[in-house]
């Protein structure tokens, strides 16, 4: 192939011959980015409960922080993915990194003024980490030949592991950071989230050149053309098998999501419940995060191999598993709940992985970003329901039922799955 010259659409530095050569500089700054920003990621989910019932001295509302933030990622991901389909990945996700290291200064700032207002707009806005570093295993995908596109997304899902298993377990540490500072002790990760994010955006900023997804544009349809308008020719057979791909993998990730939120979200406040201290919380939801991630290269083989479905089907059996741990651990265990909260985080990894890949191989290149950012729309509505209504049925309910409640809706997934394959 001959080289595609250096251009301000592509956000190339010099030549590319090679488009295997690009993907991996690309697949090497977004590693780099996320082992970032997962740390900022894991702040929100270890202690946004406990900073919100702290401050509201109410259970009832503490899975509100779970829904501003995922509400937040909800407007996010439409943002960030209107500025990629215009812009391009990098300025996009460098956009909402730079978002959710404002929002981690605004939480920051609302516990030490005792301001829940404050902590709920925060929050909000705060939100624009967790979308962005979902929307970043899309760029993965951007320059991916066909049969390894699930292993381009893996190879970015796992790069969070490294700070989002980091992240919570330097909870208490960060505490005593804050509590020097003159900053109450929960709001310690932030400080540590903001960092992360405002680094990771600089690392895309600077480093994501080529652009993956302007020049995938390019490689695809060589003639000058206005690709945010008008569908190129040149995507594929997968780009054009219509629209019943997109509603399956939207399905896949959104019911994965609301259930991984809903119990993940009330997980740390049940164990403080029970006497447990953010030392456990953290412990339990670093091993979540590490299973939410960790898996991906082994998941992305899988669906590279076996196909999306095999792999979303096991995601509806996995999730009903980790409820049932969930809801039978015992008050004075932490490694049950570490359990069930391992198996909701590969639960989540398989619907994600299979459900992404869904969604890259059925959307054309023209309209790709835009409509990716659609579907994690979805997603994040998704969380945002599940996070809101964690609180309100713990209060009522409690934990148990909640986590039960949680299996019999991933189960619904399958029969969708058995539908569609016998379409097949």
């Amino acid at each position: 192939m001959t080289g595609i010259r250096s251009d301000s659409g592509t956000g190339t530095t010099g030549p590319i011959s090679d488009p295997d050569r690009a993907q991996r500089r690309v697949l090497r700054v977004l590693v780099a980015s996320q082992l970032l920003s997962g740390s900022g990621l894991a702040a929100g989910i270890t202690v946004g409960a406990l900073l919100a019932e702290e401050m509201l001295g109410s259970t009832g509302l503490a899975g509100v922080p779970s829904a501003l933030f995922t509400a937040g990622s909800a407007l996010a991901a439409v943002v960030v993915g209107r500025i990629s389909q215009t812009h391009g990945r990098r300025r996009g996700l460098a956009a909402g990194y730079l978002t959710g290291a404002v929002g981690s200064a605004g939480v920051i700032t609302a516990a030490a003024l005792d301001s829940p207002a404050l902590l709920f707009l925060a929050l909000f806005v705060y939100g624009a980490g967790s979308a962005t570093n979902l929307q970043a295993r899309y760029a993965g995908a951007d320059l991916a030949r066909p049969g390894h596109r699930a292993r381009a997304v893996s190879t970015v899902l796992v790069a969070t592991t490294l700070g989002g298993v980091a992240g919570p377990n330097l909870t208490a540490p960060t505490g005593t950071l804050a509590e020097a500072l003159a900053i109450p002790r929960l709001a310690g990760p932030f400080l540590l989230a903001g960092l992360a994010y405002a680094l990771a955006a600089l690392v895309l900023a600077l480093r994501l050149r080529p652009d993956p997804l302007l020049l995938a544009r390019t490689l695809a349809s060589p003639a000058p053309a206005d690709a945010t308008a008008h569908p190129t020719a040149a995507d594929g057979p997968e780009a054009r098998s219509g629209g019943g791909g997109v509603v399956l993998g939207a399905l896949v990730m959104v019911l994965t999501q609301l259930v991984m939120v809903a119990i993940m979200t009330m997980t740390p406040v049940h164990l403080h419940d029970h006497g447990h201290g953010t030392a456990a919380s953290g412990l339990v939801i670093a091993v979540h995060i590490g299973a939410m991630y960790l898996p991906s290269p082994l998941t992305g083989r899988l669906v590279d191999r076996y196909g999306h479905l095999k792999v979303a089907a096991a995601s509806g059996c996995t999730l009903p598993a980790a409820g049932v741990v969930a809801a039978t651990a015992p008050g004075d265990s932490v490694a049950l709940p570490a359990l069930a909260l391992a198996l909701l985080g590969l639960g989540w990894n398989f619907g994600l992985v299979a459900g992404t890949a869904i969604i890259t191989e059925t959307v054309p290149l023209a309209t790709r970003a835009r409509t990716q950012g659609m579907v994690d729309v979805s997603i994040s509505i998704a969380g945002t329901t599940g996070g809101m209504a964690s609180g309100l049925m713990v209060a009522a309910t409690g934990y148990p039922v909640l986590a039960l409640t949680g299996g019999v809706l991933a189960l619904s997934l399958l029969p969708a799955i058995a539908v569609t394959a016998h379409r097949r």
